[in-house]
């Protein structure tokens, strides 16, 4: 998990530029992500394309969709990698009533396990690179409001 945190931060301040953000927001900042122990095991790095979104919604201010949820490990070069597992967490996100599920798409063939409910139930959005999954998984930026004077 720290590794995927820390992966996580190194791309998007490396992409800062491109994603819309002020590289001075980095300047003396420091961010903790907290991972709860909870009643849920959280091993591996399935969580890092969860990270690098939660962190680009932080710092652009674009939140991220409530219908949507992912899975997927993340290099330092913004490629989304396969993780296992991903019938249990599809199943887990459609108990949850999400709609859409970003995963990688080296897990596409792993679709085929998922149950035929599950799956006509939630769009599966295949993603090779964290650019992919920003764009299904965040909100766009708010319309700016013209003012009059």
């Amino acid at each position: 998990m720290k590794e995927s945190a820390r992966i996580a931060l190194s791309w998007v301040r490396a992409n800062a530029e491109r994603l819309g953000i002020d590289a001075e927001r980095f300047e003396d900042a420091e961010f903790h992500v907290h991972v709860p122990a909870g009643a849920i095991p959280k091993d591996g790095p399935s969580a890092g394309i969860t990270m690098v979104t939660a962190l680009v919604s932080l710092l652009t201010g674009r939140p991220v969709k409530h219908t949507v949820g992912m899975t997927g490990e993340v290099t330092l070069q913004g490629r989304v990698l396969p993780i296992g597992g991903l019938k249990q967490k599809s199943l887990a996100a459609h108990a949850a009533g999400l709609t859409d599920v970003v995963i990688s798409e080296r897990n596409r063939g792993d679709l085929d396990d998922v149950p035929e409910e599950v799956r006509d139930a939630v769009t599966f959005h295949p993603t090779m690179t964290l650019h992919e999954v920003l764009a299904v998984a965040l909100e766009p930026l708010p319309a700016t409001v013209p003012t009059t004077a």
